[in-house]
C-alpha cells in the first residue's frame, strides 16, 4: 500500500506539473472563503483536501481498492482522530478552567470537511462563532 500510495502521489504531481490535472480551487479560493466563514461552500463539502485523492476511475479494480483501502485509512488516522484529539484538548481546558478566557488558533485544514474540531465541539455541547477578519473579538 505505502509503494502504490507513493506511485499515485508522483503520477499526480507530475500530471500537475504537466499541466494535465488541476485542482479544482486555489489557495486564494481557500482562504477567501474560511476568512468569509463560509465553511459549507463547495470547497469544503469535501471531506478534506489535506489527504492525496488516491481513487483514480481509470485505476484497474484491485487498484482501485487499495485505493479506497489508504483513502480510508488516511481519512481516520490523520484526519477524523487528530481533530477529535485536539476537539477533546480544547473542551477538557474549558472545563478545567472554566473561569479562564481562552484564544484557540487553528490551521485552516482543522476547519475543512466532516468531523471538523468545530464539529467535535459542537457534539460536545459547545456553541462556536466565525470570528471574520478584521472583527474584534
Amino acid at each position: 500500500q505505502v509503494v502504490f500510495a507513493l506511485n499515485q502521489t508522483l503520477l499526480q504531481q507530475e500530471s500537475l506539473r504537466a499541466g494535465s490535472f488541476q485542482i479544482p480551487y486555489t489557495t486564494e479560493d481557500l482562504v477567501k472563503q474560511y476568512s468569509c466563514g463560509d465553511l459549507s461552500s463547495i470547497i469544503f463539502n469535501h471531506d478534506t483536501s489535506q489527504v492525496p485523492n488516491f481513487i483514480n476511475v481509470t485505476l484497474p479494480d484491485l487498484e482501485r481498492v487499495t485505493a479506497q483501502e489508504i483513502d480510508t485509512y488516511f481519512r481516520q488516522e490523520l484526519v477524523y482522530k487528530r481533530n477529535e484529539r485536539m476537539g477533546r484538548r480544547v473542551k477538557d481546558l474549558l472545563e478545567e478552567y472554566p473561569d479562564k478566557t481562552f484564544f484557540f488558533a487553528f490551521g485552516a485544514g482543522h476547519f475543512m470537511g466532516n468531523n471538523t474540531v468545530i464539529d467535535v465541539l459542537r457534539r460536545e455541547g459547545y456553541e462556536v462563532e466565525h470570528t471574520p477578519a478584521g472583527q474584534a473579538i
